[in-house]
């Protein structure tokens, strides 16, 4: 007999609306649907007409219940699993899940949809190319401190979820350990009703949160550290890290394209002509 397969279905992270084709089939098709919390995802079962089982699977039954769906698969059964919004297996149960699955062959495939990650970045303002997530924030602010300070020289944007209840805190750590210039957005209760995008310094959103309450689900985006532009020119940095440090010229034009924020190609040119001159 085959195994099954698990199969990772996003769910809508507010409006119902963003379950895609694909998943609402999979979640008909399947003989068993494990979710974060089966209250929750009844709601959506019920806006769509979903007649398929449901198994609850969290944090505090993973390890227990996690057996027991693995015995499904390998009987045979499909299984689905879901968060109670978004993404599974992010910031969510399902890590181990995979894992086991991935250990014993069986098949475990994606369902894409929702991500409040990915939708709160896309609308944030702050660069895109490049970017981190860290989950949640620590609910102590040691340790909050501690994971902001460590942003002091990130040039790329950080994203984090943060409980409303601790929102003000955490900027008030944020502004602490990089300052009040620091370029931050507060996406909250995204693809619902009271959708909302806050932009500005850390400052700026320190006093907004200090005004008024902000609820609803919450994605903080930490925008990157503003470089500061060389005070010399890309020859004149060549010429001293020559002199000075007596490096390769190859790792010379390394350093200075870094320092620079230039494409090594560049850098590289530059050091021919040197290289010219001097002959």
């Amino acid at each position: 007999m085959s195994c099954g397969t698990l199969y990772l279905v996003a769910t809508p992270i507010g409006n119902l609306e963003d379950l895609t084709f694909r998943a609402l089939r999979i979640l008909k098709e399947v003989a068993l649907v494990a979710a974060e919390d089966t209250r929750h995802s009844r709601k959506l079962f019920q806006h769509y007409g979903i007649k398929t089982p449901l198994t609850s699977y969290f944090a505090h039954n993973e390890a227990v219940k996690g057996g027991k769906l693995l015995e499904r698969l390998q009987q045979g059964d499909d299984v689905a699993l879901i968060s109670d919004a978004g993404t599974p297996a992010i910031s969510d149960p399902g890590y181990l899940l995979v894992q086991r699955c991935r250990q014993l062959g069986i098949t475990v495939t994606m369902v894409p949809g929702a991500s409040a990650v990915v939708s709160a970045l896309a609308i944030s303002g702050l660069p895109t190319e490049r970017f981190i997530f860290e989950g949640f924030l620590p609910p102590r602010s040691k340790p909050r401190r501690e994971q902001f300070r460590g942003l002091r020289d990130e040039t790329r944007t950080t994203i984090f979820y943060e409980a409303p209840h601790r929102i003000q805190k955490s900027l008030a750590d944020l502004v602490a350990e990089l300052g009040p210039e620091r370029r931050v957005v507060v996406a909250r209760e995204l693809t619902k009703l009271h959708e909302e995008l806050l932009s500005g310094t850390a400052e700026e959103l320190l006093e907004r949160a200090s005004r008024e309450k902000l609820r609803g689900e919450m994605v903080l985006l930490v925008g990157p550290v503003v470089q500061q532009p060389p005070h010399e020119t890309v020859r004149e940095a060549l010429l001293r890290l020559r002199q000075e440090t007596g490096q390769p010229m190859r790792q010379i034009v390394k350093q200075v394209a870094k320092e620079h924020g230039l494409p090594g190609s560049e850098v590289y040119r530059e050091s021919l002509r040197l290289k010219k001159e001097a002959d």
